[in-house]
């Protein structure tokens, strides 16, 4: 495959300098992925950003709100679970994105420091999200927010948690989902299908990697649908949804599939696989692609949001 310049040299540079995570202790790995990171910019500028601790099922729960310059009393907001292979990043990792996000579709963003692998397993990190999930219901007002226009998102790991997490609101009664919003979200822990065949290997994300971090996350297993959203018997009365996936991804096909799952269940969906560009794009913001890309999702959050209030 012919890949675009700036995207070959991202991934020369990504292969060359990631740690193998497969023979790191995981409180290493954080402190390597920590380390190799420059310090925050805090840009784009929010009205506010709060850092605040709630209850958790597992004790404290940091979250980190990001109000953005939009004069409205009725803002969707967004619980966000960051990536990092349920092992590592943090608030700070994404703190980038969150605030462009923010900016970009006019929300409120809650993004939450769930706990990580393998200190805690599954499903500790989806107790986490859906914990923050109720008290974002709770408390949308006070952050000038809808608590009818909840979406529930987030990138790699933070993927799943989010389409659990769905998952389990819509089985429990729990808070109103408007949308959720996947990106490249890692859907199953099935290795054999067509992506992890064709890029397993040299494209940043590797199958050895994926297969680690699921046996750090799930050592007693996958078949609970809190830890693998594509158990659930039906996808049926899920909210409008957003799938991104990245062909050069392992886990791409599983993500493409579920996205298909859904369409056939009745869910609206935006999906939009994006060709030649590997896991984890959207937070590279010094990749020439990743802004047009940006530029792409917001536009589909912010569909599927109109859809869904014109459903409502």
């Amino acid at each position: 495959m012919e890949l675009h310049p700036d995207v070959a040299s991202m991934l020369t540079a990504l292969n060359e300098s990631f740690p193998d995570v497969t023979t790191i202790p995981p409180a290493e790995l954080r402190e390597i992925v920590r380390a190799r990171r420059g310090p925050l910019q805090r840009q784009p500028d929010m009205r506010a950003v709060h850092d605040l601790t709630i209850d958790g099922p597992g004790g404290d729960l940091a979250l980190r709100v990001y109000v953005p310059h939009h004069d409205s009393s009725d803002l969707p907001i967004v619980v966000f679970a960051h990536g990092g292979g349920f092992v590592f990043c943090d608030l700070d990792s994404h703190d980038e994105f969150c605030r462009s996000m923010a900016a970009a579709i006019g929300a409120v963003v809650v993004s939450v420091d769930y706990r990580r692998a393998p200190e805690s397993p599954a499903p500790a990190a989806h107790d986490d999200v859906y914990a923050a999930l109720e008290w974002t219901a709770k408390n949308a007002a006070e952050w000038g927010a809808d608590a009818n226009r909840i979406v529930l998102a987030g990138d790699s790991a933070g993927g799943n948690l989010a389409a659990t997490v769905a998952l389990a609101a819509r089985d429990r009664g729990g808070p109103a989902v408007a949308a959720q919003v996947l990106l490249y979200p890692v859907i199953d822990d099935d290795f054999e299908t067509e992506s992890y065949r064709l890029y397993g290997t040299g494209y940043y994300n590797t199958a050895a990697a994926m297969k680690w971090y699921w046996q750090q996350y799930a050592p007693a297993g996958t078949d609970d649908v809190r830890v693998v959203p594509s158990r659930a018997a039906t996808l049926a009365g899920l909210p409008p949804t957003v799938v991104v996936t990245a062909e050069l991804d392992p886990p791409c096909a599983a993500a493409d599939a579920y996205a298909q799952r859904l369409v056939a269940s009745g869910v609206p969906v935006r999906h939009r696989r994006f060709t030649g560009l590997f896991h984890g794009f959207l937070t590279f913001p010094s990749l020439s692609l990743t802004e047009p890309a940006r530029q792409d999702l917001w536009a589909m959050v912010r569909e599927v949001l109109a859809l869904e209030t014109r459903v409502r």
